[in-house]
C-alpha cells in the first residue's frame, strides 16, 4: 500500500475538481483512502465521497472522520478489487456486492450511452497490478459488476509501466500489446498528472519505498490516468453478450505479436481469408501487432458474419480466463 504526501493531495483535488462536472456536491467512490490524506483534500474540494477501504488499521480513522462530517463521507468496509467474487454464498468483508454498493450509494442504472453515472478514484496496488487492470476491462466489456450502471468513470494511480502499454503505438511489438488493444477500444484514456515515486511513502517496517522493477519500460513515475468507457463501443457485432469472444481472439492474437494475420486467420478455419482482408482493406502481409485497435474491430466483426468462422473453438479459453480474472 502507498500513502501520499500532502503536496500530492493538492494535485489530485486539482485534476479531479476540474472534471467534477456532475452537480454542485459531486459524488465519488473511493477505493483503499488508507490514512485519509487524499480523502480530505477530495472532501475540501466539494466531492461527496463514499470510501471503501478493506484494512482495519485504517478504519477507525476514517469512521471519526465519517462522524464529524454531516453526510458529506460514507466509510465501508469493503475492498473495490474483491467486488463481485464468483464464490457462491453470502459475500463477508472485504469482499463487496456491486448491487447492494450501488444501493447505498443512490446511484442507479443508466443507458450506456448516457452520462457517466459515478466517478472512482484511487491507487492500484503494485501487487497483481495488471491482473487488477484486465478484471476491470473484462467487466467493462461485459457491462458487468460497476458496468451494469453505465460508463462510470475511472481516475486511478498506475504506475508509469502500465501507463506506457496501455498508450503504445502499433508497431511497437515490445508494450503494444492485448491490453492496449482493448484499453484504447474501450477506454477514452487521459493521463491528468505524473507524479515520482518519491510522493508516496510505504507503509512497511523498513519505511522504505518499493518502486517495482520494470525491464526496458520506464517507470519513474505513478500516473493519475482516466478511463472513460466509450459510447460507441457497443456498435456493429460486438455486444456483451460476445465480449468475451472478442477479448480472446485479440488475446490469442498477441501470443505471436510477429506472426502475419493470414497465418492467423487459417488457423481459425477460414479458408477465404484473402476476400476478408481486400474487404476491409487490410494488407495481406500485416503482422498482429501492426493492427490498429479498430482494425481488430472491424476484423471481429466480420467474422461474426462468417460462417466458416469458428468461435466455438474459443469457447473453453473464454471460460478459463473470465474464471482467472474473477
Amino acid at each position: 500500500r502507498f500513502i501520499a504526501c500532502p503536496q500530492l493531495a493538492r494535485t489530485v483535488r486539482r485534476c479531479l475538481q476540474g472534471g467534477a462536472g456532475l452537480g454542485p456536491q459531486p459524488l465519488l467512490l473511493e477505493f483503499a483512502p488508507g490514512p485519509g490524506i487524499l480523502t480530505q483534500s477530495l472532501l475540501d474540494a466539494g466531492f461527496r465521497v463514499i470510501a471503501l477501504e478493506s484494512n482495519s488499521d485504517f478504519l477507525t480513522d476514517l469512521q471519526s472522520l465519517e462522524s464529524s462530517l454531516d453526510g458529506q463521507l460514507k466509510v465501508i468496509n469493503g475492498d473495490f478489487f474483491r467486488m463481485d467474487p464468483m464464490a457462491k454464498g453470502a459475500l463477508k468483508p472485504p469482499a463487496v456486492s456491486s448491487e447492494k454498493l450501488f444501493e447505498t450509494l443512490g446511484v442507479a442504472a443508466v443507458p450506456w450511452r448516457a452520462d457517466v453515472p459515478l466517478k472512482v478514484f484511487g491507487i492500484v496496488p503494485q501487487q497483481l497490478e495488471r491482473n487488477r487492470l484486465w478484471r476491470l476491462l473484462f467487466a467493462m466489456y461485459e457491462c458487468s459488476s460497476i458496468y451494469r450502471y453505465g460508463r462510470v468513470e475511472l481516475n486511478l494511480f498506475i504506475s508509469e509501466k502500465e501507463y506506457t502499454v496501455l498508450t503504445a503505438k502499433p508497431g511497437k511489438s515490445k508494450i503494444y500489446q492485448a491490453l492496449t488493444v482493448l484499453a484504447q477500444l474501450g477506454y477514452e484514456i487521459e493521463l491528468l498528472h505524473k507524479e515520482p515515486w518519491s510522493s508516496f511513502a510505504t507503509n512497511l517496517k523498513n519505511g522504505g519505498l518499493a518502486i517495482p522493477k520494470a525491464g526496458r519500460l520506464p517507470n519513474d513515475h505513478f500516473c493519475l490516468v482516466r478511463l472513460t468507457p466509450q459510447q460507441n463501443l457497443f456498435t456493429g457485432g460486438l455486444k456483451p453478450s460476445n465480449a468475451s469472444t472478442f477479448i480472446f481472439m485479440v488475446k490469442q492474437s498477441f501470443a505471436k505479436p510477429k506472426s502475419k494475420l493470414t497465418d492467423r486467420l487459417n488457423s481459425w478455419s477460414l479458408d477465404n481469408s484473402d476476400t476478408l482482408l481486400k474487404a476491409l482493406e487490410i494488407p495481406k502481409n500485416a503482422s498482429m501487432c501492426n493492427l490498429y485497435p479498430e482494425d481488430y474491430k472491424r476484423l471481429f466483426e466480420a467474422l461474426q458474419n462468417c460462417d466458416l468462422f469458428a468461435e466455438t473453438f474459443f469457447h473453453d479459453e473464454v471460460l478459463a480466463s473470465t474464471r482467472t480474472m474473477n
